[in-house]
């Protein structure tokens, strides 16, 4: 059986990951922080699974799941953990703005390094990194979580390259969601101004993506709309509105 390790698998994205790939046939690996939500996801896994209670914003954690897992051949890779923060950088906690930059940059990448070279000397495996529409463009209001995601965008299509040019089978695929009705939304302490897309909707694209190799998948009609403008209009512009939606966010709170 194929084995596929998925981070911030506990709800949302990552437990609609675990159930299709499940449903493909792939053992999962579970990872998130809240145990009790693992083991219910568990649960509901038609294949063998292995829950593991982390929290990868610490490093020590993100070494301590690679040593965990050394005794089994991850073909797939799925980077979902993450979080994001609302408000005036300048009023922002630092400590929290560290612990996402730990999480949504420095775990994704350790776990890249780590089971890239591993997939890269079989010639084999795939890494699915989740980002956002937000790493096309800054952010402001949400200035530290938007950077982590371009951080995401520039370093998975670089390495996607670099892989490419060597002719390696592995793939690495980005997937960037609009707004999605999860619990994210409860801890940046956010609303949309725009429907949220369902997460089953997203990690199917996700995963269908995978499968075809697509570098970037971005889900939705609206959400590819507003990639396009972010990335075709001027910086200066496109920061100016991000600016006022976002405010008109915080003015709902």
């Amino acid at each position: 059986m194929p084995v596929a390790l998925i981070t911030g698998a506990s709800s949302g994205i990552g437990e609609q990951f675990a159930k299709l790939l499940s449903s493909k046939g792939y053992d999962i690996i579970l990872v998130g922080r809240n145990e009790e939500r693992l083991n219910k996801v568990k649960m509901t896994l038609s294949t063998k699974s292995k829950v593991i209670a982390a929290d990868l914003s610490e490093r020590k954690a993100v070494f301590d799941l690679i040593e965990s897992v050394k005794d089994l051949s991850v073909d797939l890779l799925i980077n979902n953990a993450g979080f994001g923060s609302f408000g005036e950088f300048n009023e922002t906690e630092l400590k929290n703005e560290l612990e996402m930059i730990s999480l949504n940059i420095e775990a994704l990448h350790i776990l890249t390094k780590h089971f890239v070279t591993e997939m890269a000397e079989k010639n084999k495996g795939a890494v699915l990194n989740v980002c956002s529409t937000a790493g096309f463009t800054s952010g402001p209001l949400m200035a530290t979580y938007y950077a982590t995601k371009n951080y995401v965008r520039a370093f998975t299509l670089a390495l996607r390259r670099e892989l490419k040019e060597k002719g390696s089978a592995v793939r690495v695929c980005l997937l960037c969601p609009g707004p999605v009705d999860t619990g994210f939304n409860e801890r940046a302490n956010v609303t949309f101004s725009v429907p949220a897309m369902k997460p089953e909707t997203v990690a199917k694209e996700g995963i269908d993506g995978i499968f075809t190799d697509k570098a970037i998948i971005v889900p939705g009609l609206s959400n590819k709309i507003c990639v396009f403008f972010e990335r075709h209009l001027p910086e200066k512009l496109v920061s100016m509105v991000c600016y006022r939606i976002q405010k008109r966010k915080r003015d709902r709170i």
